[in-house]
């Protein structure tokens, strides 16, 4: 009964606020945090390729604990996708307890956003707006490599940029992941007071000018690490589904010792 008075009124049987959205946005930021923390993890594993064909393979085969197991496990990568993609869902669904939902909430954000002129509110709208595209294109590229793990490789990954032609599929999401979360990370800076100094407004000032810096080297990063996959990929355009063999495996293949 008392969880039924404080879902209708907000407050307790006492008279207390419930403590329910507070708790709430301590588990959006927390989820916040461990997606925007992952998706740099992720934009440096995935940009191996500018270094070479041999050293993305390497990372592929470390996910799929190469280093424990004779032959490689791409189950194991699932496994950690399916992990970040229930975090993922979460904190979406979160996130969609602040969105505008219907036309009169729009319009009065809106008119707040322009009457206020702050860079803050301005960085909301463009978090909302990238938030809303990740939330379909981000979910389809979750549940692409959770079910097709094993497919992931210089040539897979590149195939599926040129042959599969998901190249401008992969290009919204990157700008969408990128602005939504340098700009989340910023916002959680200042939410909670993170790196915040004697001064606020200069502290808000140098977050600022790092989150934009942070949103510009890895935009620079992803949209060369996806013409680097999209190049592979033209190259390949005749070889679709084959499987890439490492400078290693070939040599060993050669001589005999070892199955791949």
């Amino acid at each position: 009964m008392s969880e039924l008075i404080e879902g209708f009124l907000g407050k307790s049987v006492e008279g207390k606020k419930s403590r329910l959205p507070a708790r709430l946005d301590y588990v959006q930021s927390a989820t916040g945090l461990f997606l925007g923390l992952f998706m740099w993890a992720h934009m440096f594993f995935v940009s191996t390729i500018l270094i070479s064909k041999d050293a993305m393979y390497a990372v592929t085969k470390f996910f799929e604990g190469s280093m424990i197991f004779e032959e490689p496990k791409p189950i194991l990568v699932s496994f950690v996708v399916a992990f970040v993609f229930i975090v993922f869902i979460s904190h979406a669904a979160l996130g969609m307890r602040k969105l505008p939902i219907n036309f009169r909430q729009w319009q009065i954000y809106r008119t707040h956003m322009k009457m206020m002129g702050h860079s803050d509110t301005s960085l909301w709208f463009i978090q909302a707006i990238t938030g809303f595209v990740m939330f379909f294109l981000g979910s389809a590229h979750l549940f692409m490599m959770m079910t097709k793990a094993d497919e992931i490789g210089p040539y897979a990954s590149a195939d599926r940029m040129w042959s599969d032609f998901m190249w401008p599929f992969y290009l919204i999401l990157l700008l969408a992941v990128e602005l939504h979360g340098s700009i989340g990370l910023y916002r959680l800076c200042v939410k909670w007071g993170w790196f915040e100094g004697k001064d606020a407004k200069e502290t808000r000032a140098k977050l600022t000018k790092v989150k934009w810096a942070i949103t510009a080297f890895f935009l620079t990063l992803g949209i060369l690490t996806l013409a680097a996959y999209v190049k592979i990929g033209y190259e390949h355009r005749f070889n679709v589904g084959e499987r890439y063999n490492s400078a290693v495996e070939i040599n060993l293949q050669t001589d005999g010792k070892v199955r791949v």
